[in-house]
């Protein structure tokens, strides 16, 4: 009796929706005293870590959650729902792993790494679970009802589209720029006819213009380097980009290898992502018309609120992560990804509560009569 008191007191639903909520307050905290940073300066390995943390086991909490009422025959609304978000949560826990391991440990940002495999399967088990939930309730909209779910999915569609705008306006702006950048560089491997330095350099000045040699004792002849360029100012980009690619250089080359198999993926992949961040919103949106008002509404409540944290988190990291920025991971908005994770473990745990209360009075009925 101990041991069954004791279990049930820590996993009761106030127990894990403090935790959560505990969770979600000192996730913000740390995003906000430490995500801001001085422009030109990177974030320091431990607050990356740091936000790494906090997403993985958010994600990792609500998983367990979700496959204890997968798990649970009280469950009312179907197992078949809590496993698909179940392994949805899993697979971005999986995810989120490999993307820090990329990102933070090996030091490589490339368009595509292993990890967006898992965040796709996480899209398509969290669809599975929340149309396999509508369809369990089998939805009896009114027309002003499914009006609210047209305009959300519109409102949708026009965000994703207006990033994705931004993304590409900023990709051919960049380009555009780069064009007359490699257009300056290419006339200061010619000779300039007048000396970059107020100073004079006579010995590169005759070899400049071609003059015949007359009989002088051997002079050292300038170097190569030199005559093609004559400026005193070094290049200085090659030497600026030294330590990143030094850093970038300790990657081990199936990772690079890997990199360049997935690299012609990146548009297909992005593509995919608007699209199944429009499909949880419209979910979301009408499982909080379904279970509006219901006794499971608090837990439907939550879970609508998770995927519009999700989408929330998705469209910034569009928007930050678009061709010719200075992206870095660990900004404030970012914080919408823990905040997913936090409300997809307070639905389930609440849903679990719901459900063994039903059924415990269900069955004291039962015995009554």
């Amino acid at each position: 009796m101990d041991k069954t008191s004791s279990s049930k007191s820590l996993f009761s639903v106030q127990t894990i929706v403090l935790a959560e909520v505990v969770w979600a307050i000192l996730a913000l905290l740390f995003f906000l005293l430490f995500s801001a940073t001085p422009p030109g300066q990177e974030r320091p390995e431990w607050y990356q870590y740091g936000t790494a943390v906090f997403e993985v086991l958010a994600f990792l909490g609500a998983a367990i959650l979700c496959f204890r009422n997968w798990r649970s025959p009280q469950i009312v609304s179907g197992r078949n729902v809590w496993l698909g978000i179940g392994l949805g949560m899993a697979c971005y826990f999986l995810g989120s792993l490999l993307f820090t391991y990329w990102e933070t440990w090996l030091h490589r940002e490339p368009d595509v790494s292993p990890g967006d495999f898992f965040y796709l399967l996480a899209y398509v088990f969290l669809i599975w679970g929340m149309v396999s939930a509508v369809a369990s309730r089998r939805l009896n909209l009114e027309m002003w009802q499914w009006g609210v779910v047209a305009g959300v999915a519109v409102v949708g569609i026009a965000i994703a589209i207006v990033v994705s705008n931004a993304s590409d306006n900023k990709a051919s702006a960049s380009s555009l720029f780069l064009q007359p950048a490699v257009a300056q560089t290419a006339p200061v491997t010619k000779p300039s006819p007048r000396p970059a330095s107020p100073r004079p350099t006579p010995k590169v000045a005759p070899a400049a213009k071609q003059k015949p040699a007359t009989p002088k004792p051997p002079i050292a002849s300038p170097s190569p380097a030199a005559t093609q360029n004559p400026s005193p100012v070094p290049i200085a980009p090659a030497d600026v980009k030294a330590p990143v690619n030094a850093e970038k250089a300790d990657a081990p080359q199936w990772a690079i290898d890997l990199e360049n198999q997935l690299a012609p993926l990146s548009n297909p992949i992005n593509l995919i992502y608007l699209v199944f961040d429009v499909v949880l919103l419209v979910l979301a949106m009408m499982l909080l018309l379904a279970f509006w008002g219901g006794r499971f509404s608090q837990s439907w409540r939550m879970i609508a609120a998770a995927a519009f944290s999700f989408y929330i988190a998705d469209m910034w990291f569009k928007y930050a992560n678009r061709p010719g920025s200075d992206y870095q991971s660990g900004g404030l908005l970012e914080v919408f990804w823990v905040f997913s994770g936090v409300l997809f473990g307070i639905g389930a745990a609440l849903e679990y509560d719901v459900s063994s209360r039903s059924r415990s009075r269900s069955s004291s009925r039962r015995r009554a009569s």
